[in-house]
């Protein structure tokens, strides 16, 4: 697959991120009709990524600690360290962004809830009874997926039957969810313990998905599993530890292999028939340590990668080359070309909205 040579593009905090991309990616996503959004702890950015005059265009907002993304019809939310934001929808003003007339979605960071250092990961909106937007939140240091309210730091909805207790110890590395009719109806553990810290003893043959409604276990043996996907009926997973996607049987528990990608695989999209996969270099730490694709270490890139789902087949990367050495998230945005985020707080083209006068 052919590629564009370096590029480079200012993130949120100044860096130069030096990539590359395939030639096909700028127009798989104009003809997809959609846009992406990535982000990375790491370097405590989201990134939109769009196409502009037919070549991808990126705007960056730091957040830190980036992690979990959830794209609503008019918000986002966004993941931190210690918070959880969320971004207005503001896309009246999107032409009006210098450059004049490139960008035509915006979100503006409109509040934040103080949530405590709960190693938020995937984030998903739902609905509650009334129709209105409700978010769930994987809740990984409680092991336990949890709503916010403005009077706690977060609100326990539910938890692995197997933890016996509501406590701050990461038992088992609760991690991703995948939402059907509004509500979380799978999850993905790296062990079924009820140890603190229990997960880390043997993380590559222990990963497993659990049904929320009953508890009981989809499939098991994956190598450190992230971000379960339901889409057009199909259940889909991320076995992480060894770059795969996978397609799941529910009834069975079996999986089969759609792709082999070049990366630690962890945040997934799905649109029509495309897979926007991340993909992470390898750290040698406590969690990533060990993991089967890291012998493969000098040979992982960091980007994304774009399958189409009838044959498995690469048809589209992104690379990053520099700034950027993890993905966690990566989100979908129908409809939306070239989104911004507006300026950065303190530049001179930061975007303020007021009422109108």
């Amino acid at each position: 697959m052919s590629s564009r040579p370096d590029e480079e593009q200012p993130a949120a905090d100044g860096t130069e991120v030096r990539y590359h991309h395939s030639t096909s990616l700028p127009g798989l996503l104009e003809d997809s009709g959609c846009s992406v959004l990535l982000s990375t702890y790491q370097a405590g950015q989201l990134a939109a990524v769009g196409v502009a005059e037919g070549r991808l265009s990126f705007a960056f907002r730091r957040f830190d600690h980036a992690m979990g993304v959830a794209v609503g019809t008019d918000r986002i939310a966004v993941g931190g360290k210690a918070e959880i934001w969320t971004l207005r929808d503001q896309s009246e003003i999107a032409p009006s962004i210098e450059p004049a007339g490139r960008f035509d979605r915006c979100w503006l960071a409109a509040s934040s809830v103080v949530t405590g250092e709960i190693r938020c990961h995937e984030m998903a909106w739902g609905t509650t009874a009334s129709g209105e937007p409700d978010l769930w939140v994987v809740n990984t240091l409680f092991s336990c997926l949890v709503g916010l309210d403005p009077r706690y730091s977060f609100v326990p909805r539910w938890r692995p039957p197997f933890v016996s207790e509501l406590a701050a110890q990461d038992r088992c590395h609760l991690n991703g969810m995948a939402m059907r009719d509004g509500r979380p109806d799978v999850v993905t553990v790296m062990a079924c313990s009820d140890e603190p810290g229990g997960w880390r003893a043997a993380r590559n043959d222990t990963g497993t998905v659990l049904d929320v409604a009953s508890g009981e276990v989809v499939t098991t043996g994956l190598a450190m599993p992230h971000s379960p996907r339901w889409h057009d009926g199909q259940l889909f997973v991320l076995n992480s530890g060894y770059g795969r996607l996978e397609r799941v049987d529910p009834a069975t528990g079996a999986r089969d292999v759609v792709a082999v990608l070049p990366g630690y695989a962890r945040g997934l999209a799905l649109h029509g028939d495309l897979a926007f996969v991340g993909l992470s270099r390898i750290r040698e730490t406590s969690t990533f340590g060990g993991a089967p694709i890291a012998a493969y270490h000098d040979q992982l890139v960091c980007g994304l990668g774009v399958i189409e789902l009838s044959t498995g087949t690469t048809v589209g990367t992104l690379r990053f080359d520099n700034g950027v050495e993890e993905i966690f998230d990566v989100q979908v945005v129908p409809g939306a070309r070239c989104p911004t985020f507006g300026g950065r707080a303190g530049d001179a083209d930061e975007v303020w909205v007021l009422p109108a006068q």
